[in-house]
């Protein structure tokens, strides 16, 4: 197998992992005790993709709380937490997907707006951690995603450039750290988009899953359009 990039970025939540069933009992369990009534899990997917700090004060104006978001912040993170395990679910065709560009020689780490040590977790209860040399989360940099931060780290420690990465993800926040790193961007269609329109934003491809990413063409001579980043 060919693969026209050196390294791949692996967004976590949404791309490699489906999470949602475990973020939406945390999210319940804050707002349990903050009085509220619980939502449903579809409720929830739609408010990630843009970090905890966003689908926190997502389900608080939803539920009419006064409550500060930063106060009620701490309580999430213990519920997120404790939660982390209960169903979360690999994606189907992420093992093989992995396995294939690591017998191809192609480096991988990931880039996941969860924090780092939870990601961490995450990942090896999965099963795939052997397949990243490093993983930035959320809270190892100063920036995170969609800030290019964490992408540029990543690519210095493999010592790879930009133009030679791909930036592999499921929403706004990863095509725009791909964009603001210049590197290319593949979205998946069965994560967390949020309202982002996958298919206007200039990404090299949009797959239903991963099985069909190490077979993945030479990127195109153009540069990704600046549509809807």
């Amino acid at each position: 197998m060919s693969f026209p990039y050196a390294l791949v970025l692996f967004d976590l939540d949404g791309t490699l992992v489906d999470s949602a069933a475990d973020i939406a009992e945390a999210v319940n369990r804050t707002l349990d005790e903050l009085g509220h009534a619980r939502e449903d899990e579809a409720t929830v997917r739609s408010w990630i993709g843009l970090g905890t700090r966003v689908l926190l004060d997502s389900a608080l104006r939803h539920a009419g709380s006064t409550a500060d978001v930063d106060a009620v912040m701490p309580r999430l993170m213990v519920h997120y937490e404790d939660c982390l395990l209960l169903h979360a679910r690999l994606y189907p065709g992420t093992v093989e997907a992995l396995e294939a560009l690591a017998d191809a020689g192609v480096a991988m780490s990931m880039a996941t707006n969860k924090p780092e040590r939870m990601a961490r977790v995450l990942a090896h209860a999965m099963g795939i951690d052997r397949y990243f040399t490093h993983v930035v989360g959320g809270d190892t940099l100063a920036e995170r995603k969609p800030h290019a931060m964490p992408l540029l780290h990543l690519a210095a420690l493999h010592g790879v450039a930009a133009a030679d990465t791909l930036m592999v993800g499921d929403s706004e926040a990863d095509a725009g750290a791909a964009k603001a790193a210049g590197m290319d961007l593949v979205l998946l269609r069965h994560g967390y988009p949020r309202d982002f329109d996958l298919e206007s934003a200039g990404a090299v491809a949009v797959l239903d899953d991963l099985s069909t990413l190490p077979s993945l063409s030479s990127p195109p001579d153009t540069a990704p359009s600046d549509t809807a980043l």
